[in-house]
């Protein structure tokens, strides 16, 4: 995940959990909602992003296989 994608997602948490708090404190169910629901899209968008990491290693890795195999060397 790149640096600059990490830092969105932080602070998409962090927006949320403030969201959150401010809705409980409030007793508005519907703003507590809404920051729970960005919380739960700051976990998806760190989710994707290791994804991303691990397709990509898995890519280096079958390319580095295939080097080998052909006997290129890396």
């Amino acid at each position: 995940m790149s640096l600059e994608d990490s830092i969105k997602a932080t602070a998409k948490d962090a927006e949320g959990r403030l969201q959150a708090a401010a809705g409980a404190l409030s007793g508005d169910e519907t703003m507590q909602a809404q920051g729970e629901a960005k919380q739960v899209q700051a976990q998806v968008m760190h989710a994707a992003g290791d994804l991303k990491d691990k397709a990509q290693q898995a890519a280096a890795a079958v390319g580095d296989a295939l080097h080998g195999l052909t006997g290129q060397g890396g």
